[in-house]
């Protein structure tokens, strides 16, 4: 909880209001082109494409290959999965990246 109350404040709110903001695919490239460098907005695709496939029950092996992330980031990526707040499964599902029968297994 400390960490939130952290992350929390008018900056990081007019961050997110930017980004809710966004109303296309263009918008976002736009956006994140000049908020990131090239290797941020990689590695946090990278950890997204992660958490699909660790919520799809895949193997640390697996996805080492198929994302080309290490074990130490999937790792971390599966310790929010299993002790944090849900925003990656919340995000997946509503983008319905995430197999049926992961969403019906309760994940």
């Amino acid at each position: 909880m400390a960490e939130k109350k952290q992350l929390k404040n008018p900056s990081t709110d007019r961050l997110f209001q930017a980004i809710l903001s966004l109303e296309s695919l263009e918008d976002c490239y736009t956006f994140f082109e000049d908020l990131c460098t090239m290797k941020e907005l990689g590695d946090m695709a990278q950890r997204l494409e992660g958490a699909r496939l660790l919520l799809e029950g895949k193997t640390y092996d697996q996805i080492v290959k198929s994302v080309e992330i290490s074990t130490a980031t999937i790792s971390r990526i599966n310790r929010c999965i299993q002790y944090g707040t849900g925003g990656y499964q919340e995000v997946l599902e509503r983008i319905g990246a995430l197999d049926k029968t992961t969403q019906k297994s309760g994940r």
